[in-house]
């Protein structure tokens, strides 16, 4: 799966909790984490979509 589109879906997902895509609450290193925690799962879970564990990635990062 390419980089940019999984970091795009990102950004895409925190837009549905944050109203101005310019207050998201991330840096770059915060990206790369939710990146490669995305990764980790779709290993683990290859059958998963990825659209959900995009969700489920940020929704935890946000309350945890």
């Amino acid at each position: 799966m390419e980089k940019k589109f999984i970091l795009k879906m990102i950004k895409n997902c925190f837009k549905q909790y944050y109203a101005e895509a310019e207050t998201l609450p991330l840096n770059e290193e915060d990206y790369e984490e939710l990146y490669k925690r995305i990764l980790i799962v779709m290993d683990e879970h290859p059958d998963a979509e990825l659209y959900e564990i995009v969700n489920d990635s940020v929704y935890e990062f946000i309350t945890g």
